[in-house]
C-alpha cells in the first residue's frame, strides 16, 4: 500500500522538484489545534494516526497524489498508508491502537490507497488518509508534519498542514 501511494506519486509533473508550495487544502482543521497522543503506550504496539481529512477550500479541483508524515521520531516506524472512507469508521478515528474495542477494523474495510484521491472545489474529501505505525523503542519525540502531494489544474503542489502525534512509553509499559 505504500508503494502504491508513492508510485502515485511519481508523475511527470512530481519529478525534479518542480512542485510548488500548494495553498488550496485548510490549514485550520481539528488536527490543527494541538497534539494528540497517549502517554501509555508499549513497545511492539500498532497505532493508528489519522492525517487531516482534505478541505479543498480553493475555487478549482485537486487530485492528491501522495501523502506522508515529514517527521517520524527515532522509535516509530511507519509500516503503511492508507486511504478510508468516513462513513466505514463512522467518523474520523484520529488515534486509535490496534487491537482497542473501538478501533476499526482496517483490515476489513476497503483501502481506496490505490488512486490518487479528487477533492472538489470548496469541499472536504470523503476519505481520509491514516498512517499505521508501530512503537520500535521509547519514541525520542513527537511525529508532525502532514505533507500532501497534490495536483490542480496540470500543476504540481506540495503543501505541509499541521498534525502532531505523541506517544510515550511509560516506565509501567516498558516494565
Amino acid at each position: 500500500m505504500l508503494a502504491a501511494l508513492a508510485l502515485a506519486g511519481c508523475s511527470p509533473a512530481h519529478e525534479g522538484g518542480r512542485a510548488a508550495t500548494g495553498t488550496a487544502l485548510a490549514t485550520d482543521g481539528i488536527q490543527a489545534s494541538g497534539t494528540v497522543g497517549n502517554a501509555h503506550a508499549r513497545v511492539g504496539e500498532i497505532w493508528y494516526f489519522a492525517l487531516p481529512v482534505p478541505y479543498n477550500t480553493s475555487s478549482k479541483p485537486i487530485e492528491i497524489k501522495e501523502v506522508a508524515v515529514e517527521h517520524i521520531p527515532s522509535g516509530i516506524r511507519v509500516l503503511e498508508y492508507g486511504v478510508y472512507d468516513l462513513n466505514d469508521t463512522e467518523g474520523l478515528p484520529i488515534l486509535a491502537r490496534e487491537g482497542d474495542s473501538y478501533t476499526p477494523e482496517f483490515a476489513k474495510l476497503k483501502n481506496y490507497a490505490t488512486h490518487p484521491v479528487k477533492v472538489a472545489a470548496g469541499k472536504e474529501s470523503g476519505v481520509f488518509y491514516l498512517a499505521k505505525m508501530k512503537i520500535t523503542a521509547p519514541p525520542e519525540d513527537t511525529a508532525r508534519d502532514c505533507r500532501f502531494a497534490y495536483e490542480q489544474g496540470g500543476r504540481a503542489y506540495v503543501q505541509t498542514l499541521d498534525c502532531e502525534l505523541e506517544l510515550k512509553v511509560s516506565e509501567v509499559a516498558e516494565q
